[in-house]
């Protein structure tokens, strides 16, 4: 073992534990995956200049740069410009169609008085609007709906509060915006896992969406037995003057799944194809070109400004991977003899450490837990069909439970529940799924590696 590379693979490490510091406080990730870029591609060229290594054989100093800070972001900006902007714009025309109010006040006028009913319902509805839709805008604009009317039912604030963000986090399960976000990280470890597409994901998403809600839900219920339901806030004042979306246009929350799943049609296009159907069955493309392509404008415009920070931090992210090629050699060196080989161990630590994902921990791929992917990665051959569920688990449920996330933020301010309140519930939520479903993950892929 050569000692050179010792020392630096250590020193990586511990650069490693100060990104997940970092990761923690909640500072601005894009500037720490900047940095990181930074640090790790001049600690592998320095060591390379010492000890020679594979990954930097017959590179120059500028062959380096430009992987790292040029190609990088243009690889990675194929999926982001292609995928998350039109799945943004997508979400946005739900909002402004009023698809998505209608079915939730539907919802509400099916489950009555029944509070726990009428809960349960609009995290149902709620999980499915979001396999499609994404950013903070759409989940403030439906929680405005949803969490007046579960106050105005007596359900108790901080339960209102986790059962709506957790039937948003069982959404993103199976979003197909998000599958992209993932599967680019997963791109740029391993160009192999490139081929990985959304109908070989779509089983264990839909699992993993159910088994969330089904685990949300029972957590909830199980709060609302220790407290006394009292009705609290009324429900939006001018909701029985609103009018509904035309029936037939409801069936465009689902469309872009059943396109990609049933009928392989490109995403692009089902986020378009959807976006037009909702649009005219709603007779919103009435009013002359001129206006209907101004509507559609700035319905893009507000679909990006959603998402706009999600892409500075994936930009950064893809910096960071590619620096991470450079830096697997010093990892191997010294986890080489520590990574698990086998995929019932590996499922079993990814299990017992799903709270890591929390706080934009190890185990987060929206956080330090692409660093892990790229240990893991170049440590062992892993099947993507197997390895992407597990980082899925991770990231999803801890993420989207997480009061990091900023769309809880908002929430905490907008019910006025105390963090600890919605922690008692969300972390135990997370650990429970993690545990599930990478048993599931184990049974469905195991027998892949």
């Amino acid at each position: 073992m050569d000692v050179t590379n010792v020392v630096i693979g250590f020193i990586m490490i511990l650069s490693f534990f100060g990104l997940v510091w970092y990761c923690v406080k909640g500072y601005n990730l894009m500037v720490g995956f900047f940095v990181m870029s930074v640090l790790w591609t001049t600690i592998a060229l320095i060591g390379n200049s010492i000890h020679p290594t594979s990954v930097m054989e017959g590179k120059s100093l500028i062959d380096v740069l430009t992987n790292v800070f040029q190609t990088g972001p243009e690889n990675y900006g194929k999926a982001i410009l292609v995928n998350i902007f039109f799945g943004a714009f997508f979400g946005r025309v739900l909002i402004d169609t009023g698809i998505a109010a209608t079915l939730i006040r539907k919802v509400v006028e099916l489950g009555g008085d029944k509070p726990r009913v009428t809960m349960s319902l609009l995290c149902i509805v709620t999980a499915i609007i979001f396999t499609s839709m994404t950013g903070i805008g759409p989940v403030i604009s439906i929680a405005v709906i949803v969490l007046p009317i579960m106050l105005s039912l007596g359900i108790p604030a901080p339960i209102a509060l986790f059962s709506f963000m957790g039937s948003i986090m069982a959404g993103i399960f199976g979003n197909i915006v998000n599958f992209k976000q993932y599967q680019a990280i997963f791109a740029t470890a391993e160009k192999s896992y490139a081929s990985y597409d959304y109908n070989a994901y779509f089983n264990f998403g839909m699992i993993g969406m159910g088994v969330s809600l089904l685990v949300v839900l029972v957590v909830a219920n199980l709060f609302m037995n220790r407290k006394k339901l009292t009705r609290a806030w009324a429900a939006t004042a001018d909701e029985g003057s609103t009018k509904d979306a035309p029936a037939i246009s409801w069936i465009s929350i689902i469309l872009p799944v059943v396109g990609v799943v049933v009928f392989k049609v490109p995403i692009i296009f089902g986020f378009i194809f959807s976006s037009l159907f909702a649009l005219l069955t709603c007779g919103k493309l009435k009013g002359g070109f001129s206006n209907v392509s101004r509507m559609l404008s700035k319905q893009f415009s507000d679909g990006a400004i959603d998402v706009a920070p999600m892409i500075g931090f994936l930009l950064t992210l893809s910096m960071f991977n590619n620096a991470a090629t450079y830096a697997s050699p010093y990892f191997k060196t010294l986890l080489n003899g520590v990574m698990p080989t086998s995929a019932l161990l590996l499922c079993i630590v990814f299990a017992v450490l799903t709270p890591l994902g929390f706080f934009r921990g190890p185990m987060n791929l929206v956080g330090s837990g692409s660093a892990i992917l790229a240990v893991v990665v170049s440590t062992a051959a892993w099947p993507v069909q197997f390895l992407y569920p597990l980082f899925a688990i991770t990231t999803v449920a801890p993420q989207h439970l997480d009061v990091t996330q900023s769309w809880v933020a908002w929430g905490f301010g907008y019910t006025k529940v105390p963090a600890r309140d919605y922690m008692k519930m969300s972390i135990p939520t997370g650990w429970i799924i993690g545990i599930i479903l990478c048993a599931i993950v184990f049974f469905m892929y195991g027998s892949l590696v």
